[in-house]
């Protein structure tokens, strides 16, 4: 999902009802509910490295990420770090606040320069109030987000791993892809250690895996992009 005006980072740059309404979680909402949206955001911007938000804080905001990429990562109680989603410009954070006295389950931490508007919760609980269709298409399609996480869990049941990891990168290209004439792309960075964490399988199985779906032509890799395919290239 793209952001059309999130071309470049820059403080003049303000957030739109035209970003507003190309997020998931808002979609098919009215033109006077997204101008309503976009007026309560608050812009910030963060360089590489820097944390949004981190594992166990309160859930008090939620963000639309304008421009960078942003990793999403859960520390275990054994204390390993786990990479569980990246999410680019024109994706959301922060789906927790709508939970009541929820904290962040995940650490947002920028994997480049990142620009982010947000909302509060108590600014959006009061738009809520104030415009209850809002309310009722967030649910909506909050429902329809679990059904797609519900479907990504279900590939953890695929015995072979090239199929696994294969379905894993057809749901994050559906999600982050760029369609080409050649096949969908990912056109961000995807290291083997997190492509392990995604699938559930060590960086050496990941290495051995790619290389199984290159042999197959199923997938392509150029440089850090990779490029899927649906039949046999």
């Amino acid at each position: 999902m793209r952001c059309l005006c999130n071309e470049h980072i820059g403080p003049e740059r303000a957030i739109t009802p035209t970003c507003i309404g190309q997020l998931w979680i808002f979609d098919s909402l009215k033109p006077e509910e997204l101008s309503a949206l976009s007026a309560l955001a608050l812009r910030q911007s963060y360089k590489k490295g820097e944390t949004i938000f981190s594992q166990g804080d309160p859930a008090q905001k939620m963000f639309l990420i304008k421009a960078g990429l942003v990793k999403l990562s859960k520390i275990t109680e054994e204390g390993n770090e786990i990479t569980l989603d990246l999410r680019k410009a024109g994706d959301f954070l922060g789906e927790s606040m709508l939970l009541e006295g929820a904290n962040y389950p995940l650490t947002a931490t920028c994997v480049e320069e990142t620009l982010i508007c947000g909302s509060t919760k108590a600014n959006f609980e009061k738009l809520v109030l104030d415009n209850p269709n809002i309310g009722l298409q967030v649910i909506k399609n909050l429902s329809s987000r679990i059904a797609g996480l519900t479907d990504r869990v279900g590939s953890f049941s695929l015995t072979n791993l090239e199929d696994r990891l294969f379905q894993i990168l057809t749901q994050v290209a559906q999600e982050h892809g760029i369609r080409t004439k050649r096949g969908v792309s990912i056109e961000f960075p995807l290291t083997h250690e997190e492509l392990g964490f995604l699938v559930g399988a060590h960086r050496v199985s990941i290495t051995r895996a790619i290389k199984a779906l290159k042999k197959s032509g199923r997938i392509l890799q150029e440089g850090r992009t990779l490029i899927l395919f649906s039949q046999p290239a």
